[in-house]
């Protein structure tokens, strides 16, 4: 008996009828009937008996089913293994986070993960940013990113990075001299952000909104560019995170300002379902996550 043998076996039984075997495995009707009467032969008995124009194991045929089950995923299994001795671990890794800025900052990382593990696919899915969490109970998504944790026994968080939000003026905005503004100086602002829904915009979340205030007028723009282009104009103000910000600081024509005399401090964790059981490359992927952006930032 050779594997093509038990393969056909497989699929005849699996697939209820010899012309879905046939697609499955891509031969002619002819091809089969001949590998067919081929084990049979070599086993010197029938394996299928046909009643009603259907194929019916016998005995032998139910044993050699059961032996053909066991050993394709015994050989399918020692083939993954031997791939991932081989070339590494192969597998699929969806990602999201609750805000939009955030991808500046994650495709690079995915970048030089996809170098230590090109097998791994990376895959960022953007229709679950805002709801991370509520998409990865959902399992829309594996592993979430998220600064606003809820309780959730089947929820997991690790400690990922903790950064500073500023508020980003130009030279000659009225804040530009400050040393920190607070709630009530937002009332005649306009307010630059990066997406709504805005009870998923961290200024509002955790300065405005407690505060019962809200700014002037408030634009959504996706484009970092755009906004700080704005804010170049004096035409607005927005929040970055403080590592975000460094590289538009460079030509003098903007100023950071703190939010709070303390400073308005996030913590990110990375979020997994703790009823589930990963495999080892998540736990890879989750270090080199950490580690990355602790060099990167220097956070």
């Amino acid at each position: 008996m050779e594997i093509r043998h038990l393969k056909l076996i497989k699929a005849i039984v699996e697939e209820g009828s010899i012309t879905k075997a046939i697609d499955k495995l891509h031969l002619t009707q002819s091809a089969l009937s001949h590998q067919l009467k081929e084990a049979e032969y070599q086993l010197g008995t029938q394996i299928f008996l046909r009643q009603n124009k259907k194929l019916i194991l016998t005995k032998a045929g139910e044993k050699l089913y059961e032996a053909a089950i066991e050993i394709l995923e015994k050989l399918s299994g020692t083939e993954k293994e031997i791939k991932q001795m081989t070339f590494g671990e192969f597998g699929t890794i969806r990602i999201s986070t609750e805000c939009y800025s955030s991808y500046h900052w994650l495709p690079s990382v995915l970048k030089q993960f996809h170098l230590l593990y090109p097998n791994v696919d990376l895959q960022i899915i953007m229709e679950a940013t805002h709801y991370p969490l509520q998409k990865l109970q959902e399992n829309v998504i594996d592993i979430a990113i998220t600064s606003d944790p809820i309780k959730d026994s089947n929820i997991k968080y690790i400690d990922l990075f903790q950064d500073e939000m500023l508020m980003i003026v130009s030279t000659n905005h009225a804040w530009a001299n400050k040393k920190y503004v607070v709630a009530e100086d937002f009332i005649e602002e306009h307010l630059l952000i990066h997406s709504l829904p805005l009870e998923t915009v961290t200024i509002h979340q955790f300065l405005l909104a407690p505060a019962k205030v809200s700014p002037k007028k408030i634009t959504p723009l996706p484009l970092t560019e755009a906004s700080i282009e704005m804010v170049k104009a004096d035409m607005g103000i927005m929040a970055m995170a403080k590592w975000a910000v460094q590289p538009y600081l460079k030509n003098n024509s903007l100023k950071t300002v703190k939010i709070g005399k303390n400073g308005l401090k996030r913590k990110h964790f990375i979020a997994l379902m703790s009823n589930k059981t990963y495999p080892n490359y998540f736990n890879h992927f989750i270090e080199f996550l950490q580690t990355e952006i602790n060099q990167q930032w220097n956070i």
